[in-house]
């Protein structure tokens, strides 16, 4: 990751205010989610993993004052302010607030075409424990612009936003909704004009060619922006040499292994999976694309939730995200994973061979275990589009549970999803980990996702600048909005 500072008056349109200048009131819509708020919070006898990868630490206090953390330790070091709300949360666990960094506000309605969700998606986001993201694409970018708007002026209940722009895609894009580049100028010109409308970074997509890519990497950097890629055209190392600072997915979209890529050209195969499942992630060329990556400082943002429900029988279905989903969404979502597992469709695709897909995921793991040990940055996202079952936030705890079956601690999958983020967007002095003078973002669980990661789903409140929101509360709020609004 190339670490460019903003200009000022980037700054000044990304933050949407100063620091000196007043926190908004927040709306009645807000405030009917309100569960803790107090000039001073203290927060006692708690689990404390504070998203560096350090142990956990027990029976801490936590003080929060004008919405940042002003102290924390051990519970007989702190003494609670004496005007402080005293909320005892012995037998829970406070994490940082999740930074997830491949989200979205749209969802897919099928047949390559995606719908705005402005309401149901930031609720699930804050009901999940995501205090921030960072868009990774959009197909209305004005639309993901107000709702960031809405969000940091109280008007509306939400995440804190860094914005992604429209897609970056070339000449073979398969969706209608994508403006397709004619060429490096245009490239320039669609990174500057959303840069200049709030724009925070940009997202390469399949079909893009390396000198669109060149082009578009070089104005982004110019003004201190960011862009990241979900690849099919350039090869990893291809793109890291181009400039690219963030690779989505992981090796999984990475087509430079298959015999028969040309340059510049997205391969149309029928075998990449039976390919890419039988790499070696720790030696021979896919090792030596990590080593190249490492040293370009390119991060890799993993979505192994969104890969996961291409899997027959995985994930099991919550009845959560099943509620969350309109008739129709929740209908057409379990239809397609009845027909991922009908073993007859398998068996014409693969014939008697094994259907690769599991192996496949396996292997990303592997491959992001690698990354992440060679020293690579990796980061945490759900990406909540595939066959519509990955929603906001749910999804994002999913992340985490899977970061583990990779082979992570608890504590590493948790620095992952929060502070790995945090330091990619620049923002780790504000959010990210737990540590004074830090935003009061924080999420309150219950149980102990250290030695149960699956306890990540036990949200019980959800801090963000210091104001506790009801995380249940928000979550019954949107029950069959996901699809339509």
């Amino acid at each position: 990751m190339r670490r460019l500072l903003k200009s000022s008056a980037a700054a000044a349109i990304i933050l949407g205010s100063t620091a000196a200048a007043p926190a908004p009131s927040l709306s009645a819509w807000i405030q009917g989610f309100v569960k803790i708020q107090a000039p001073v919070v203290a927060l006692i006898h708690a689990r404390i993993i504070d998203g560096t990868g350090a142990p956990p630490r027990e029976d801490q206090t936590l003080v929060i004052s004008e919405g940042k953390i002003t102290e924390v330790g051990d519970v007989h070091s702190i003494a609670v302010p004496k005007q402080a709300k005293v909320v005892d949360l012995k037998g829970e666990t406070i994490i940082p607030g999740l930074v997830g960094m491949h989200e979205h506000m749209f969802y897919s309605n099928g047949w390559g075409i995606f719908t705005e969700m402005p309401i149901s998606f930031p609720l699930l986001y804050l009901a999940g424990g995501v205090t921030t993201v960072r868009t990774a694409g959009t197909f209305e970018p004005d639309t993901d612009i107000d709702i960031k708007r809405r969000i940091d002026s109280a008007q509306m209940p939400g995440p804190k936003m860094h914005l992604t722009g429209p897609y970056l895609e070339g000449a073979g894009g398969w969706s209608m909704q994508m403006h397709i580049l004619t060429g490096p100028e245009d490239a320039v010109r669609t990174v500057n004009y959303w840069l200049d409308e709030g724009i925070e970074g940009f997202k390469a997509y399949q079909y893009i060619t390396p000198a669109e890519l060149k082009a578009a990497a070089d104005a982004a950097h110019k003004r201190g922006a960011t862009i990241t890629g979900h690849l099919c055209s350039i090869g990893f190392r291809e793109a890291a040499a181009l400039g690219i600072d963030n690779i989505e997915h992981g090796l999984i979209i990475d087509t430079e292994f298959y015999p028969e890529k040309k340059a510049g050209e997205c391969p149309e195969t029928q075998h990449g999976l039976e390919l890419l499942a039988k790499l070696d992630v720790n030696s021979g060329p896919v090792h030596d694309m990590i080593v190249d990556l490492v040293h370009h400082h390119v991060a890799i943002t993993s979505t192994l939730a969104v890969f996961e429900m291409g899997l027959p029988g995985r994930p099991t279905i919550q009845q959560r995200v099943l509620d969350a989903m309109t008739v129709e969404a929740r209908a057409d979502f379990l239809a397609g994973k009845v027909a991922a597992a009908d073993t007859a469709t398998q068996r014409k695709q693969y014939g008697d061979e094994p259907p690769p897909y599991p192996a496949v995921f396996k292997k990303e793991m592997e491959f992001e275990l690698a990354f992440a040990k060679a020293g690579g940055h990796l980061m945490a996202g759900v990406d909540p589009t595939g066959p519509g079952g990955v929603l906001p936030g749910y999804g994002d705890q999913r992340e985490v549970e899977l970061l583990v079956e990779a082979g992570f601690t608890p504590v590493e999958a948790i620095r992952i999803a929060t502070l790995n983020g945090a330091e990619f967007l620049r923002i780790d002095k504000e959010t990210g980990s737990i540590a004074v003078g830090k935003d009061a973002d924080l999420v309150v669980i219950k149980g102990d996702p250290s030695r149960q990661i699956a306890d990540i789903e036990n949200v019980d409140t959800v801090f963000k600048d210091g104001i506790g929101y009801d995380a249940a509360k928000i979550a019954d709020s949107v029950r069959g909005m996901v699809g339509v609004r």
